[in-house]
């Protein structure tokens, strides 16, 4: 419904309730008041859709969290932030986004820096393909909109590692266009309340959520800024319409959903089981001399790629990694002994490293070409890096250290 063809009245609201704006949408009940009964019948979408609208903005104003990202509309730090979140719980990505706002406060001076920089100051946050798409980004932002971040979400979606999510959230609530998002969250908290029964990640399920989500964000334009109406959405899916046992009771929204009418929150949203994650058994080699640690960069493109790292192979004991170990810069007569185990866990993997250390009298000169997938050796100080480390070379390193290196642990 566009806003002309609004009652005068409405402001959000209907005319009835105008000199109080709900704070809830209505809660949908069988007669007797008892749920998992089927709902009555459900009013007009455009009434459903404004009623979730102005519930969800009053909800979200008293309850918000107040965090770093939603004290600004710069859309770069906003671009930041969602890159950071993909994938990456919010306690953890708030330091390393004021770090690196900090360092980097503008697209200009990311676009400036050197990637090896970059990779060092998002070392540890995991899933560094991130950081290197966001560099190539910010420079092409750069060179082709002059160091500001488009308003069009076409535009948007057209610089590397931009697709719909980032860009709707970029263009919603950086320049509050009526722009849909889903996420993990918004795709559960949709699921729930319109009772979408297809898989959220097949094709069919996917076309409803973010139809649904155009349809509600575009709704809710007239009364509530769409940033925050997304923003909103997020809320709600990261802190009451969880994965398991939501808090039905603490949503603005229950009576206009579907799954808590018909008793179905613990059935939705449909996702199919993942595969079992395969197990891929490594040996890596922490070859000490003094202060120093021989570490490998690895390749650009790849896994891990751009980091650097102790040597590591495939291989399920250190007998067999020997004559590998020798192709990525260790020497052969490197008295190396297992010291311990970690386990890494990732999306479509889980890496099962064996540990081995040596210690040598004085470091030797680093081979011209190493096997794939490293391109440079250097002997560092593990103490003082300002290199891009993974957090798999963080515990590796850490398990080669630990005081009782004799006995095999494992490090999870």
């Amino acid at each position: 419904m566009s806003p002309a063809s609004r009652s005068p009245a409405r402001g959000g609201a209907s005319a009835s309730h105008a000199s109080q704006a709900p704070t809830r949408a209505p809660r949908r009940r069988s007669p007797s008041g008892e749920q998992g009964a089927t709902p009555p019948e459900a009013p007009a979408p455009s009434e459903r859709d404004l009623d979730i609208a102005a519930a969800l903005a009053a909800w979200f104003d008293r309850v918000a969290r107040d965090l770093p990202w939603r004290r600004t509309r710069d859309p770069y730090a906003i671009w930041l932030s969602e890159v950071m979140l993909q994938q990456t719980r919010v306690e953890t990505v708030i330091p390393y986004y004021e770090r690196f706002l900090a360092r980097y406060p503008t697209v200009f001076a990311l676009a400036s820096a050197a990637i090896d920089d970059v990779l060092s100051l998002w070392s540890g946050l995991g899933y560094y393909r991130r950081a290197r798409v966001l560099h190539l980004a910010a420079r092409e932002v750069t060179a082709r909109h002059d160091g500001a971040l488009p308003r069009d979400v076409t535009a948007l979606r057209a610089l590397p590692g931009v697709g719909a999510y980032t860009a709707g959230a970029i263009a919603s609530i950086a320049y509050d266009q009526p722009v849909p998002l889903v996420d993990g969250n918004v795709a559960r908290v949709l699921s729930r309340i319109e009772g979408i029964d297809d898989d959220i990640r097949s094709a069919a399920g996917t076309r409803k959520l973010w139809s649904t989500a155009d349809r509600l964000v575009r709704g809710a334009a007239g009364s509530v800024q769409p940033g925050r109406f997304n923003q909103a959405l997020m809320e709600l899916g990261a802190t009451v319409c969880t994965p398991r046992n939501p808090r039905c009771d603490a949503c603005p929204v229950d009576g206009a959903c579907v799954a808590r009418a018909l008793g179905r929150q613990a059935e939705l949203p449909v996702i199919a089981p993942k595969r079992d994650v395969p197990a891929v058994a490594m040996v890596a080699a922490v070859v000490r001399s003094g202060d120093r640690v021989l570490f490998v960069r690895r390749a650009e493109g790849g896994l891990f790629g751009g980091l650097w790292e102790p040597p590591m192979v495939e291989a399920r004991a250190l007998a067999d990694a020997r004559a590998l170990l020798e192709q990525v810069g260790i020497e052969p007569d490197a008295p190396l002994r297992e010291v311990g185990r970690v386990r890494h866990i990732l999306t479509h993997r889980r890496l099962d490293v064996t540990v081995a250390r040596a210690e040598v009298a004085a470091p030797w000169r680093s081979r011209a070409k190493l096997a794939s997938p490293y391109e440079k050796a250097a002997w560092l100080d593990p103490g003082v890096l300002d290199i891009g480390v993974s957090k798999l070379a963080r515990k590796v390193l850490s398990a080669a250290s630990a005081p009782d290196a004799g006995s095999a642990r494992r490090s999870r």
